[in-house]
């Protein structure tokens, strides 16, 4: 199982960019695709971005693909989320978590469901 704390969200402005981090803790850690979903306040939690082990590949869903971007440092057990051009819309308490698949056109990443706390991220005026 994988163990895995948020941070790094925060007020901005429209926009505005924010970095979140999320730390990650078990066993061979470095062998687990892992992503980023974020879950708007009266919504259902929806897939952001996904890596897999080395970070050769990632998968973006439409509304954030140009505008963020997923990295990891494998030797710091850490997951990244750059945002820019943030936008209200993109309000929401983001998670990390390791996922079973990328995912693909038409078909969404499964996590795992091991979800951390959340960071919250809102963007307004």
């Amino acid at each position: 199982q994988v163990q895995v704390v948020e941070s790094g969200g925060g007020s901005v402005q429209p926009g505005g960019s924010l970095t979140l981090s999320c730390a990650a803790s078990g066993i061979s850690w470095v062998i687990y695709r892992m992503g980023w979903f974020r879950q708007a306040t009266g919504k259902e939690r929806e897939f952001v971005a996904t890596i897999n082990w080395n970070g050769g590949t990632t998968y973006y869903s439409d509304v954030v693909q140009g505008r963020f971007t997923i990295s990891r440092d494998n030797t710091k057990n850490t997951v990244y989320l750059q945002m820019n051009s943030l936008k209200p819309e993109d309000t929401a308490v983001y998670y990390c978590t390791r996922v079973l698949t990328l995912g693909v056109p038409g078909v969404p990443p499964t996590p795992t469901g091991e979800w951390g706390q959340g960071t919250q991220v809102t963007v307004s005026s």
